[in-house]
């Protein structure tokens, strides 16, 4: 079962660090994984994880003692673009990078 968190306004860059942390893992030990990183994007891929378990849980019927975080990807999303003011009347445009975040959970055979 998947659950998605689209538009999430953090930097992909800044997020796939943490998502790499789990990939793989059984989900009780990627939660403690996301609840002891410190990092910003620890708390919204806990909400994804726990989001997909549920899922898993209760539309699939899955045990959770069984599940396994099979995928966990980071994409790209829009960019928001502010203007900074600087020197002469010139601007620099500034991206505010966004995240799509996807957690994937399956039962292990």
């Amino acid at each position: 079962m998947k659950a998605h968190a689209n538009t999430v306004r953090i930097a992909p860059r800044k997020a796939r660090l943490v998502i790499d942390l789990i990939r793989g893992k059984n989900v009780k030990e990627a939660q403690a994984i996301l609840m002891f990183t410190p990092r910003a994007a620890s708390p919204l891929i806990l909400k994804v994880l726990n989001s997909a378990i549920a899922n898993a849980a209760h539309n699939d019927s899955k045990n959770v003692d069984n599940l396994y975080v099979k995928e966990a990807y980071v994409n790209e999303g829009v960019r928001l673009k502010r203007l900074l003011p600087r020197a002469k009347g010139q601007g620099d445009i500034i991206k505010k990078r966004t995240s799509h975040i996807t957690v994937v959970v399956a039962e292990r055979e």
